[in-house]
């Protein structure tokens, strides 16, 4: 299974759209940024076709640590999510 990069995608949406590579790399920047920042300040990002991005919150909880088996806290936590839309898990599945 192959990879792509920041810059390989800025490469190709450069390609795709006449856009030149650091004009593609800065768009991709800011709405990554927005996304992150949106995310930040409490709202979800939907983008239609392809899907959303939310916050999932988990709560405070007992855990161990697994070299000692002492029971240690566990702060309450906030994580991104993604939540793919039917038009692009079909495109992934084919």
């Amino acid at each position: 299974m192959a990879t792509i990069n920041k810059n390989e995608l800025a490469k190709a949406v450069a390609e795709e759209t006449g856009l030149s590579s650091g004009q593609a790399k800065e768009a991709i920047d800011v709405a990554l940024e927005r996304i992150a920042n949106e995310l930040g300040a409490g709202n979800e990002v939907a983008l239609s076709g392809f899907g959303k991005f939310a916050i999932s919150e988990r709560s405070a909880r007992q855990g161990r640590n697994p070299q000692t088996g002492e029971t240690i806290d566990i702060a309450a936590s906030k994580a991104p999510r993604f939540s793919p839309a039917s038009a692009f898990k079909g495109a992934v599945n084919g």
